[in-house]
């Protein structure tokens, strides 16, 4: 079929800035159309790294995706986002895509070829722009599918977590300082960003104004900033476009689909955004969770861990345009079944051999299944209490005891692996042996198990008689003193596989993380120090997951002050007073009697199951 395609037309937003907009039209047929809308600081005419699938590993411009869906019917609209390709204005990370969504759906439903139902679709930003509009339910909106992000609240994840920054948005921001219209009409800033090794940035000391890798790019300078210096839960975190949260009962009632994965930074986002609006709207609201990071649907692994072919979208609903296609079809021109008919669906990871694969990946495994509602309604949150000896057990202690552990925030505990996208140069996301190698940034020799470091506290089941289902977000109720004012608390939940043939010194899978800056255990609105030697009692919430742990297998509890470059480094000092070099805090894990530290873990029982 012939496709029309009218390139950039210069759309008109509420305060004069103009964004550059392309449209496909099927040459032929009805005058009216349902259009579906991708909004993108990633270049309208680019194409994104996922978007392949399981039939054909090329991934597919954005142009050839419009294509497509413009030779079934659709209108497609491409838009460079605010300040980035061939659009006017400053970009504003996330900040300004609430109005300008809103007014581009505006413009559209103007337009003749606009029969008034707009679906929206996009990946990573490109969700995040589809849950800012949607908090200003504009008129025409009538479908969306967003796939891994979407803010709930960045606060709580996607920039912090838990009082800590992602250190993500510099990766991030330096890339796509580079890629600015600004860098380009520019061979002295090009040539300044260009020099820049991020790896020799990266530390306990924070950047400053004028005194960073992206000095030269100072807008993109302003915003990492802003993000990284509002360590408080205030009025800047409950902006539209990063706080869906807040807008809940206003955000549209339409069908949507929320998508993310256990290795994406994203994943609380898509379940919190689930949780939230399903309990609230008439929907239809859906959830995916599979296996991938950052939006590799198509893949069979993540990181080092392999899931089998079975474990991709396409194996499960074709391939990602076909679920799209089907998802908007049935929701935008009332054709044909809908291809989502459960609430929810999860990929629970494990059960696979545990061998080597001739890949030289983990054969993990793992398998599909609906269920009605997250968590599932099987779930049971269980108790697991922390031990002096590192066990991990249904009964507590009877006696007090204490674990300790040196936090040196020039020496932290190096990322392996984990919910992270855009990291690279210095962070891979995905599941790895939580064993240092000269692949992870900060690790050093002799290479050691993580568990192996004096730094990190491991307490961890016998090995299990069964399997253990674990799906949902379990919850560390640790009791914490430190020798700092200030300091912090990374847990992560880990897969240890025993020792074979293949992996003589067995296999330390990562499966979720968690953590707490202190000076926010009572109020993220309100840090308050700690008195050195004093006990708190602390809650830390993990990443969403869904992991079958096998028999033999044990589940590891680790506990560190540092989850270095996923997170900044806490400098364990005052953070009120400027100018403090850091310091080495010691923290202690009290287990036993009144200070029974404890993990709730999210048991699904097999009977049920």
């Amino acid at each position: 079929m012939a496709i029309e395609v009218i390139r950039n037309v210069m759309v008109p937003m509420r305060d004069g800035v103009h964004l550059a907009t392309d449209v496909y039209l099927p040459a032929a047929g009805e005058a009216a159309l349902p259009v579906l809308l991708e909004r993108t600081p990633y270049d309208k005419e680019g194409t994104n790294h996922a978007d392949f699938s399981v039939a054909d590993e090329v991934p597919q411009s954005k142009p050839q995706i419009a294509h497509l869906f413009a030779e079934n019917g659709y209108a497609f609209v491409l838009q460079d986002c605010r300040g980035r390709y061939a659009s006017e204005g400053m970009f504003r990370k996330y900040l300004s895509e609430a109005e300008d969504g809103a007014d581009t759906i505006a413009w559209i439903m103007a337009q003749p070829w606009c029969n008034g139902r707009i679906g929206t679709l996009g990946l990573s930003y490109g969700a995040h722009v589809q849950a800012a509009l949607a908090t200003l339910d504009p008129p025409g909106l009538s479908a969306m599918f967003l796939d891994s992000g979407g803010f709930s609240s960045a606060y709580h994840s996607g920039i912090r977590q838990g009082g800590a920054y992602e250190l993500k948005q510099l990766t991030w921001a330096l890339k796509h300082a580079l890629l600015a219209p600004e860098t380009l009409a520019d061979p002295a800033r090009r040539a300044a960003l260009e020099a820049v090794d991020i790896r020799q940035w990266i530390g306990v000391e924070k950047w400053r104004p004028g005194h960073s890798p992206i000095s030269a790019a100072p807008e993109y300078e302003d915003f990492i900033l802003e993000q990284w210096n509002a360590e408080q839960f205030s009025d800047f975190w409950t902006q539209r476009g990063i706080y869906a949260r807040g807008a809940y009962d206003s955000f549209a009632d339409v069908p949507m689909v929320h998508m993310s994965s256990w290795y994406d930074p994203y994943a609380l986002t898509a379940v919190e955004n689930f949780v939230g609006l399903s309990e609230r709207k008439r929907g239809p609201v859906r959830l995916i969770l599979g296996p991938w990071t950052h939006g590799k649907r198509s893949l069979t692994y993540s990181g080092d861990a392999d899931f089998g072919p079975q474990s991709t979208l396409d194996h499960l609903f074709g391939d990602y345009i076909a679920l799209r296609k089907a998802w908007f079809d049935r929701h935008l021109k009332d054709d044909g079944a809908d291809p989502l008919p459960e609430p929810v669906y999860l990929f629970t990871m494990g059960g696979g051999t545990g061998k080597r694969l001739p890949s030289g990946r983990l054969d993990h495994g793992g398998r599909w299944h609906s269920t009605a509602a997250w968590p599932p309604p099987a779930m049971r949150m269980t108790p697991f209490h922390l031990h002096p000896d590192g066990g991990l057990h249904a009964e507590a202690p009877a006696e007090a005891h204490m674990r300790s552990f040196v936090h040196d925030p020039h020496h932290p505990v190096p990322t392996i692996g984990g919910a992270i996208a855009s990291g690279a140069p210095v962070m891979e996301a995905g599941g790895f042996d939580q064993r240092e190698g000269t692949d992870f940034f900060g690790s050093r020799e002799p290479w050691p198990a993580l568990a192996d470091r004096s730094d990190v506290l491991v307490f961890e089941t016998a090995p299990l008689e069964a399997d253990v289902e674990l799906t949902g977000q379990a919850v560390a109720e640790l009791f914490v003193s430190s020798t700092a004012v200030d300091t912090d608390i990374m847990i992560k939940i880990v897969d240890v596989y025993p020792a074979s043939a293949d992996y003589p010194q067995g296999y330390a899978l990562n499966i979720a993380h968690g953590l707490l800056r202190m000076r926010f255990r009572d109020s993220f609105e309100a840090p308050e120090v700690m008195e050195p030697g004093k006990v708190y009692r602390v809650q830390i919430a993990s990443f969403p997951m869904s992991n079958r742990f096998a028999a033999g297998h044990r589940i590891r509890i680790e506990i560190a002050g540092s989850n270095f470059p996923h997170f900044d480094i806490n400098p364990n000092t005052d953070w009120r007073v400027e100018g403090l070099d850091p310091i080495v805090a010691e923290n202690s894990i009290h287990v036993g009697a009144d200070r029974a530290s404890r993990i709730l873990l999210p048991v699904v029982s097999a009977e049920t199951d």
